[in-house]
């Protein structure tokens, strides 16, 4: 799913998906160069569904971690989303947002 929140007095774009049960969530800007990531509107995984992928550069990142495991920013991550599920409903956590 995709949202906006707010950090330092800007909206942001981000995402959340559910991975092995759970549910995490990023700045939809991969770590390389600030482009979206989905490779189509809500799909956010490779074609096995094992990392989320950077539609411009093909970078690979860990669903649970956002840690970049290929690509030209490989070592780095997305910026996460303080998320958190609540019978069913994703609840976006007070604090700072977002954070590394």
């Amino acid at each position: 799913m995709r949202f906006t929140v707010q950090c330092a007095g800007q909206t942001v774009r981000a995402f959340a998906v559910r991975f092995a049960g759970a549910v995490r969530a990023y700045v939809n800007s991969c770590a390389h160069i600030p482009v979206a990531l989905g490779w189509m509107e809500g799909e956010w995984f490779d074609k096995d569904g094992l990392y989320l992928v950077c539609s411009t550069h093909g970078a690979a990142y860990e669903p649970d971690s956002g840690y970049c495991v290929a690509g030209p920013c490989k070592g780095r991550r997305l910026a996460a989303v303080n998320v958190s599920e609540c019978e069913g409903n994703i609840l976006l956590m007070e604090g700072e947002n977002p954070h590394v």
